[in-house]
């Protein structure tokens, strides 16, 4: 009923904020002959003062159209990746004409930044998207506030949340390969649990985790937002904190704790400090100064601008992380979407390297609550465990404002270029030794010989030595070539004693048992042994060939060593 009664107060006040923006228009325009009365600028600055404390707020844009690049305009297209129910998956795309500054974008790293849901829109870390653009391919969670989802797209759980952001991570393992993830706030604990799931399962993880003021363990640090959690009862929340969206709304009957009931909580904070804001917005109005007052309007256009939250997550949010610490005691459960339920092992991470980030003065996640990540995250080296500090830095400080773009981001920024050239490093030294392992070799007959060859004793061979799919050792080099296998009846060359010496009988049953030309399978060891795997029909060829060979070599004069040419498929 509250909510039905806020916005049947709103509707009210609308009129009246429209009236005076209208007033204060009248009394500062210079056209106006109101404004040439006394104490017109000071009536101009109380009517504005009056229609920003009564308009509504809706969701702000991003409003990134451009950014430098080394000097260079870059032009920055938003568009939607992935639209789920609850949440768009949003990226960043960026355009230049300029060839250089393009080759350099395209091997930049991806980042996935995951924007709290608390409350406000993912706009609220505008300026962290701005700043990473100019180094990183970026995309943002941008969260829906729940009163605009039909009751038909059904309930959003903390669950669903850790879901979403795997689902996020394939989505450009997919594309790119691997990805980075950045979570600020509230998403460090989910963000946390999805990538600990991933690993569980033996999935690619994210190269990097960057988790910036966020509550791994509320117990470190408590601050007003934790104690508010810890001293009411899951059973107080939910009978007083929670409503049904009204009728004017598309998730009418939709059970969520509404926006304005959090902004409400937000400035109950920080009274003091809010008023003294619009106090000094009031004064430089009267100034003139044109400058400070626009400051003052954007920052309140985004922090005024709220969201309402799904009642089933906001309450799982509640008891997981702030009442029951189940992350940090080892006990939280996730339904996957196939409805199978998994532990959350964090100690399961081994390939992603962790950088956790804390303001000095964040009055929100309190000190050591972030950098309990790394006493969690014990299967990454601890030469992949990063921490920082920023002095002076607040909440908002350590992904907002100047701070944020002069003391963290550098560091972000070269945690994450340091570990992705790592990474793309050893991808190309794994490809070029994997393109060695599979080069294909002639077949023996059109390999020339060896200047120095190593003598070669051949066992005899009988029809029965041959073992299906074994190994007969021939000769050794680390090196695994393919060669085509010997004909199906082996030619043995009439002057060859062995070939003379082989009873009838037993060339009947090689030329029985030989299949056509097949494929074997070499391991090169040491110059004079070689590792031959074939097929059982191939093998007794193989090696008749390979006797014949060895014979042949032996007795070849001795020649300067030279390099072996380039393999080629048989």
């Amino acid at each position: 009923m509250l909510y039905q009664i806020y916005e049947t107060q709103r509707s009210l006040m609308e009129p009246f904020a429209e009236f005076a923006q209208a007033a204060s228009k009248l009394y500062s325009h210079s056209s106006s002959l109101l404004s040439q009365i006394p104490l017109a600028q000071r009536v101009s600055a109380g009517y504005d003062l009056l229609y920003r404390l009564g308009k509504g707020y809706e969701k702000p844009a991003f409003d990134i159209h451009t950014v430098d690049v080394d000097g260079v305009g870059v032009a920055i297209h938003e568009r939607v990746e992935l639209n789920k129910p609850f949440c768009e998956l949003r990226r960043f795309k960026r355009f230049s004409d300029d060839p250089a500054t393009l080759t350099k974008l395209k091997t930049q790293p991806v980042v996935l930044i995951v924007a709290p849901l608390s409350g406000h829109y993912a706009t609220l870390l505008r300026d962290t998207v701005r700043t990473m653009l100019k180094d990183h391919k970026v995309y943002i969670t941008d969260w829906r506030s729940a009163r605009l989802v039909p009751l038909s797209e059904g309930e959003f759980h903390l669950d669903d949340y850790v879901n979403y952001v795997q689902e996020f991570i394939r989505h450009l393992q997919g594309i790119y390969g691997n990805c980075h993830v950045i979570s600020v706030c509230q998403p460090t604990v989910p963000v946390l649990a999805a990538v600990s799931l991933m690993a569980s399962r033996g999935e690619t993880t994210p190269i990097t985790m960057t988790m910036m003021g966020g509550p791994i363990d509320a117990r470190r640090s408590p601050t007003t937002v934790n104690n508010l959690a810890t001293n009411r009862s899951y059973e107080w929340f939910e009978n007083n904190v929670i409503f049904r969206v009204p009728d004017n709304f598309p998730g009418a009957g939709r059970r969520v704790y509404p926006g304005f009931l959090q902004y409400t909580g937000f400035v109950a904070m920080n009274p003091d400090r809010h008023a003294t804001s619009h106090y000094d917005y009031f004064k430089d109005l009267i100034k003139g100064d044109d400058a400070s007052a626009e400051a003052h309007r954007k920052f309140y256009d985004e922090y005024n601008a709220v969201l309402d939250m799904d009642a089933d997550y906001y309450l799982e949010t509640i008891k997981t992380v702030f009442q029951d610490y189940n992350l940090v005691h080892g006990t939280w459960d996730v339904r996957s979407p196939t409805g199978e339920i998994e532990r959350v092992r964090p100690q399961d991470i081994t390939t992603t390297a962790l950088f956790t980030v804390e303001g000095e003065l964040d009055d929100i996640s309190g000190s050591g609550q972030t950098e309990a990540a790394h006493d969690l995250c014990t299967g990454i080296v601890r030469k992949e465990q990063h921490h920082l500090e920023a002095k002076g830095a607040g909440h908002y400080g350590i992904f907002s404002g100047r701070r944020w773009r002069d003391v963290v981001y550098p560091r972000v920024h070269a945690f994450i270029q340091k570990h992705d050239a790592a990474l793309a490093a050893k991808s190309a030294a794994s490809t070029a030794v994997a393109n060695v392992a599979s080069e294909p070799v002639v077949a023996a007959s059109a390999a020339p010989a060896p200047s120095t060859p190593a003598p070669v004793v051949a066992a005899p061979v009988s029809a029965s030595a041959a073992a299906p799919a074994s190994a007969q050792t021939v000769s050794a080099s680390p090196v695994k070539r393919t060669v085509k296998a010997a004909a199906a009846t082996p030619k043995v060359a009439p002057s060859t004693p062995a070939a003379v010496a082989k009873p009838k009988a037993v060339q009947a049953a090689i030329r029985a048992n030989a299949s056509p030309a097949g494929v074997a399978t070499r391991w090169v060891n040491t110059p004079g042994t070689e590792t031959a795997s074939t097929g059982p029909t191939a093998t007794n060829a193989a090696v008749a060939k390979t006797s014949d060979t060895a014979r042949a070599r032996a007795s070849a004069p001795a020649a300067k060593s030279t390099k072996r040419p380039a393999a080629r498929k048989a």
